[in-house]
């Protein structure tokens, strides 16, 4: 194998690997789509205060 085809095949398992990631992101649930950093950090600071 050359070093071209083994950066290759390092790349896809790093590509892979994040794809296969979970990332919980329940705290932002009720946060629109597309809002501002703002209102994200309005809607975190109501989440903790309850």
């Amino acid at each position: 194998m050359s070093d071209s085809q083994n950066v290759q095949a390092v790349e896809e398992e790093q590509v892979e690997s994040e794809d296969e990631r979970e990332v919980d992101t329940s705290h932002l649930d009720g946060v629109e789509d597309g809002c501002g950093c703002a209102e994200v950090w309005e809607h975190l600071s109501d989440e903790r205060d309850e």
